[in-house]
Parts: structure tokens; sequence; C-alpha cells
């Protein structure tokens, strides 16, 4: 019998979770399973992934192939480099002390990179919301600013009336007429 390492859908709609199974290769991929070795959750950022590596680590010493994405994910949470390890302990090229401590080393490092890409998401999560908040306020103050252009009442503009003499009319009047004397020479 073949058996495959691989994903098998639950959830709702438009809201999957999936279980890692070691399942017959011939069985349906949400039908019958060997085993459930664990959980994926693609909802969350970053996805969450529950396994039980020692049963996976097993079922792939026993000869269970993974699929594309189970093998993503069995590298990523290190089944695969203890497999690696493990065969090399099994040949006699390493000892068991020594796969251990550079499985531990390899564990560390990936967890201090998972850290720190989790706390850069985090941070850059709240460098735009404060972002976000800062422009909806100017933009708010902006609105009230030109609501409150639009309801004050208009300027009152003064006209000054300057109260002309008849006197001074006229001779305007009469230095208007008169022709320059330039002109006409």
């Amino acid at each position: 019998m073949a058996v495959k390492i691989r994903l098998a859908r639950r959830g709702r709609k438009q809201l999957a979770i999936f279980d890692i199974v070691a399942a017959d290769a011939r069985s349906p991929r949400d039908g019958k399973f060997i085993e459930k070795l664990g959980q994926y959750n693609p909802n969350t950022a970053p996805a969450t992934v529950t396994l039980k590596e020692d049963r996976a680590l097993y079922w792939l010493m026993v000869g269970a192939q993974p699929t594309e994405t189970a093998h993503k994910i069995l590298s990523v949470k290190g089944v695969l480099f203890k497999k690696h390890l493990q065969v090399g302990v099994e040949k006699g090229a390493i000892t068991q002390e020594v796969a251990d401590t550079r499985f531990d080393a390899w564990k560390e490092e990936k967890l201090a990179k998972r850290d720190a890409r989790v706390a850069e998401l985090s941070g850059n999560k709240a460098t735009v919301k404060t972002a976000a908040q800062a422009a909806e306020k100017k933009k708010n103050e902006d609105r009230a600013a030109a609501i409150a252009l639009a309801n004050a009442p208009a300027p009152v503009v003064e006209e000054i009336v300057v109260e002309e003499t008849a006197e001074e009319v006229v001779a305007e009047v009469a230095a208007e007429e008169t022709p320059n004397e330039e002109a006409t020479a």
C-alpha cells in the first residue's frame, strides 16, 4: 500500500482549515486516512501549523511520500532535516549526539528568524495603523476647516463714499475738456 502524507480539507466555505494526514494514496482527499498528524491553518498571519513531529518522522522513515504542500510544511517544521540526519545515523556517517546537536542548532536559528519576522509583521501593522490614523485626522481637520469657511458669515465690505463738491466735479470736467497744447503743436 502506497502511503501519502497530505492535506485533508475541512472548515467552512471561504475559511478552510486543513488536517495533515497519512493516508492511502488511493483514498479520496477528504476520505479515509490512516493517522492524523497535525493541522494547518492558512487563515492566520503567519500560518499556524501544529504537527506531531515524531509521528510524521516515523511515516517518512517507513516510506510515506509527502505531497508538495505537505513537503513544504514538513520542511519548515524541520521534519525533513531530522529525517536526513537520521538516515545519516543509520548509515553510520554520524552519531546520534552529533545529529541531535545539529538539529537543535538549526531549530534555534529557525525560531529566531521566525520570531524576528513575526515582530516585523506586527511592527509594520502598528506603523501602518498610526499612519492611517494620522492621515484620517488631517483629512477630518481639512473637512472641518472647509465646513467652517462655508458656514462663516460673508465679510461685510464697507463702501467708502467720497462726497465731492460740485465745484471739484466742474473743475475736473473742465480740465478734461481743455485740449493739450502739446497735441496741437
